[in-house]
This record gives structure tokens, C-alpha cells and sequence, in this order.
């Protein structure tokens, strides 16, 4: 020990001398290097800038800074998107049968269960209520089945069966005659007590309105559909980004807004990849240009009556998510991220300003909510 100490002690004049020079030049290292640290605050609030990302700093020139007002009230993590209120279930008509069509009704026309869609060879065809395309005649002797069953349904609900004691039960009986002959006899038509499966048209729909007309005065029935129908019902259409598909759950509340500022609320029915592809009667779904198919989303809407003030035409859909309310609420460019974790921002005091450590809650719309040493009404440091 006593030898190191010694060989140390008697090092040449210009070692030591040497050795003197670069811990002077050490020391002056450092110095500054303590400054810099106690300017920008202690190393646990070193920060950097959670929306730049990584490598842009030493091409970015300079930012200038400002400040903005922490705000108090309500974030909603909810998302909007365009969409159009349409005239429910789009269905094209296809006659059966033969013969040239000698009436066609008017666009926009609304037709019940019971009345005359259109005509072939001066003869009324009518809309009934039911899922099933009549795919034969149906008159005595013909064998029992649904279609059957589902002819009666309908002369029931229209009133030809009353004190006829006619069953619902898919037999074509002599009460189910006398119920069609009832029925030929309102129309005007001959009394044959048969239906030509040319005679009616069997819609899923109580009442339709008139959407299109694809065929023309004259022209004989073939396989091609003479019009479009729709439900009377309004429904909201959206076509969502695929990012934003998570959000329409099956069942899902939604509010809409309507064109006349007003709203109604709505239930998420069906969602289909691509959708009916049709803008007709919509005020503009958003997106009808090209690309991948987008999955079109159908909302039933509560309340009828105000959407049919508005009419057809475009809509903002709101889909609620978390909500914070009586927030402190800053833009997320005033965070700054903080080494070890968390974040936090830097309060306006006079002419100076603090660094303040902040917990971080409900983020959308590019704004967030944030707690801690910070009051509404203060103002924070964010680049312009």
C-alpha cells in the first residue's frame, strides 16, 4: 500500500501536471451536463413527447409553443359516423305468369296488404302478406300445404272468411273457396274460387312504398323485376370503417341525428357485408366510391314518426361509449410522457412554468382527461 501511495507521490511534474488538465477538462463536462438536469426539472420528470414518434426529433426544427385553458366537463369516448335514413328492406318484384303489363303504380306510392300493386291483361295483381312466392295455383282439390295455409292466413286478416268458420290450417276447403270468391268479388275480378299464382304477389310486408319502376307500359311479364319495393319503415344506414366495426354490436343503442338538428334513438339490427349497394332515397351513405366492400350497418329506429319529419336524407350516428364527467380535459398534444412512466404537464406560472405529474383517465377525440395538481382555468403548455 504504502509503495502505490509512494510511486503516486513521486509521478514527474508533467504527469501529474497532465493529470491535473484532464480532470479540470472532466469537471467542466459535467457542469453543464448538472444545469441542463436542474432546468428541466429532476430525472424522474424528464420528458418527451408521446405523439412524436421516434427519430423525428433531429429532423424537426424548432416548435414554437402556447398555451390552452384546462377545461371542465364531460368526455365521451363515443364515435360518429355518417349514414343516410332509407326506406326499410329494398325487394324487387318479379311477376309470375304471363300476360303484358296494362298499369303500373306511381313512385313513391304506398300499397297495403289487400290493394293492387299493378296490373297484367287489364287483371289486378295483389300484395298479400307472406314469406313464401306462390309457386302454383292453388283452388279446390289442391294438396294441403303451407302456401295453402298461408293464402287463408290472408283472406282471414282481409276480412272474405267472416262466419265462414275457415281454419288457418293449410287445406283448401269449400270455405276457403267461398273466402276467395269473396275476395275476386271485392277486386271486381271473376269469381272462379281459384288463384292463379300470377294473381298475387306474397311480400314479407303489412304495406310497401313504390321505390322503382323497371319495366315499362306494354311490355309483356317475363323474369326481370317490374319494380322495388321497400318497408314504409325508415331505417339509418351507415357503412363504418373497418376499424370502427367493433363498436356496432348486434342489439347496440345508438343516437341518431337527424338533418333538422333533431334526434332519435335506435337500435343496431343487422350488419352485411357490402349491403344493398343502392343509394336511392338516401341523403348519401358517406362512401360510394370504389375500393373493398364495406359492411353496411341497419338501424331500426324508435320513433317514426319524428323520422319521418326529416325524411329521407343524410345522418350522423353516435355510438356512446365510457363517459367522464366533470373532467379536467386537456388536448393530448399538452402530455408529455415522463421517464420511469406516467405522464404529465407543464402548468403556466407567470412568466415561468412547473412541471406537474398527472394520472391519466378517459382518452377521445383527441383530447383527455387528466387528475393531480392541476385546476380548471389553469393553463398548459402545448406546440402550436
Amino acid at each position: 500500500m504504502s509503495d502505490t501511495l509512494e510511486s503516486v507521490d513521486t509521478s514527474a511534474p508533467a504527469d501529474r501536471s497532465h493529470g491535473r488538465a484532464r480532470r479540470r477538462r472532466r469537471r467542466r463536462i459535467v457542469v453543464p451536463l448538472a444545469l441542463v438536469a436542474v432546468i428541466g426539472g429532476t430525472g424522474a420528470l424528464a420528458v418527451t413527447r408521446p405523439w412524436e414518434g421516434p427519430g423525428t426529433a433531429a429532423a424537426r426544427p424548432s416548435v414554437g409553443h402556447g398555451t390552452v385553458v384546462v377545461e371542465k366537463g364531460s368526455l365521451s369516448s363515443g364515435i360518429q359516423v355518417g349514414g343516410a335514413l332509407a326506406f326499410d328492406a329494398p325487394t324487387p318484384v318479379v311477376p309470375a305468369g304471363q300476360g303484358t303489363l296494362t298499369a303500373l303504380p306511381a313512385v313513391g306510392s304506398v300499397v297495403r296488404a289487400g290493394g293492387k300493386l299493378y296490373e297484367v291483361d287489364g287483371r289486378p295483381v295483389v300484395l298479400m302478406n307472406g314469406r313464401r312466392p306462390l309457386w302454383r295455383d292453388l283452388g279446390p282439390g289442391i294438396p294441403d300445404g303451407p302456401d295453402v295455409a298461408q293464402l287463408e292466413r290472408n283472406l282471414v286478416r282481409l276480412g272474405h272468411a267472416e262466419g265462414l268458420g275457415l281454419s288457418v290450417d293449410g287445406k283448401f276447403t269449400k270455405a276457403t273457396a267461398v273466402a276467395v270468391k269473396r275476395w275476386q268479388k271485392s277486386l271486381g275480378a271473376r269469381q272462379t274460387g281459384t288463384v292463379a299464382r300470377g294473381d298475387v304477389v306474397m311480400l314479407p310486408l303489412d304495406s310497401v312504398r313504390v321505390r322503382r319502376i323497371g319495366a315499362q307500359l306494354g311490355s309483356a311479364v317475363g323474369s326481370a323485376s317490374v319494380m322495388t319495393v321497400t318497408d314504409t319503415a325508415l331505417v339509418a344506414v351507415v357503412r363504418p370503417a373497418e376499424n370502427q366495426l367493433s363498436r356496432f354490436k348486434p342489439n347496440g343503442r345508438v343516437t341518431v341525428k337527424l338533418s333538422d338538428g333533431g334526434t332519435v334513438t335506435g337500435r343496431i339490427r343487422s350488419l352485411v357485408r357490402g349491403g344493398s349497394g343502392d343509394g336511392d332515397d338516401q341523403g348519401g351513405s358517406g362512401d360510394s366510391g370504389g375500393g373493398a366492400e364495406k359492411t353496411e350497418v341497419t338501424i331500426a329506429l324508435d320513433d317514426q314518426r319524428r323520422a319521418r319529419q326529416a325524411g329521407p336524407s343524410s345522418v350522423t350516428v353516435t355510438i356512446v361509449g365510457d363517459t367522464a364527467r366533470d373532467a379536467l380535459v386537456v388536448p393530448v398534444t399538452a402530455l408529455l410522457a415522463l421517464d420511469g412512466g406516467g405522464y404529465g404537464v407543464r402548468v403556466e406560472e407567470g412568466a415561468a412554468t412547473r412541471l406537474v405529474r398527472v394520472r391519466l383517465g378517459l382518452v377521445a377525440d383527441a383530447r383527455a382527461q387528466i387528475s393531480g395538481d392541476v385546476r380548471a382555468g389553469d393553463r398548459v403548455v402545448v406546440p402550436k
